[in-house]
């Protein structure tokens, strides 16, 4: 990834609706939602979403596909791996196999501990 698409995408993502936007379509998986649902879910106006959503598109974030009358948006996986990879390489003085992402443990890995 070139640092000029690392900024966009962090561009992208620093406001609070696109973030949360983002996650919500990183949690959905590669089949993407409806732009409808995710305007309910996140309680914003339709007209908004698709600004933040053209922000996110042209970061290279997210796609957009037509179904019938439905606008499907989806995270780019590809694009949020490689940001996550250009922000980690020089990990831990070059040596990345000793860094992992921070991640919150499930309920099931709480009750194990």
């Amino acid at each position: 990834m070139e640092i000029s698409d690392a900024v966009a995408a962090l561009a992208a993502l620093a406001q609070d609706s696109r973030l949360e936007a983002y996650r919500l379509l990183v949690k959905a998986g590669p089949d993407g939602m409806p732009a409808g649902e995710v305007a309910s879910a996140l309680k914003l106006p339709p007209n908004t979403l698709t600004f933040h959503f053209d922000r996110l598109r042209n970061a290279g974030l997210i796609t957009v596909r037509r179904e019938g009358r439905s606008m499907i948006y989806a995270a780019r996986f590809d694009t949020m791996n490689a940001l996550l990879g250009y922000l980690t390489e020089n990990c831990c003085g070059g040596a990345p196999e000793k860094c992992f992402p921070a991640r919150k443990k499930s309920a099931r890995e709480k009750a194990d501990v």
